[in-house]
């Protein structure tokens, strides 16, 4: 829904179009970017599991699930795979109930705010930390 829900918080950029920057950015950096994207907690704990031995590194909004899922959290933990947790908004500013994240602690960085640049910076990091 980005582009189209709470432009006032999360921008007027598509899904499509951060995709498109962050795949351009990796070729600038020379790295490899797959994208992927569910609104389905079960896919998403499948698709992090199925990273382990494939990817070097994670980038993961993992939207409302950030404050709820521990399954997610421990899929995270499970595959020990660098994985920066991202928000387009800053949480921490926002409604007390999602101060709380419960993937930060098993992420090696957090990036907020910064709406679609929040995954540009999360990407530039890791690749930095990687390397």
């Amino acid at each position: 829904m980005l582009g189209q829900r709470e432009p006032e918080k999360y921008g007027n950029v598509s899904l499509i179009d951060i995709e498109d920057a962050v795949i351009t950015k990796g070729n600038e950096l020379g790295v490899d970017i797959d994208t992927w994207q569910s609104n389905h907690e079960g896919e998403i704990v499948d698709k992090i599991q199925s990273a382990k031995g494939k990817y070097d590194g994670i980038l993961i909004n993992a939207g409302g699930y950030t404050h709820t899922s521990v399954v997610i959290r421990d899929a995270i933990a499970a595959v020990q795979i660098p994985t920066v947790e991202i928000h387009m908004t800053n949480i921490h500013a926002r409604e007390e109930f999602r101060h709380t994240s419960l993937i930060s602690g098993v992420c090696v960085a957090q990036v907020v705010g910064f709406k679609e640049q929040s995954y540009l910076l999360a990407l530039e990091g890791l690749f930095k930390m990687l390397s």
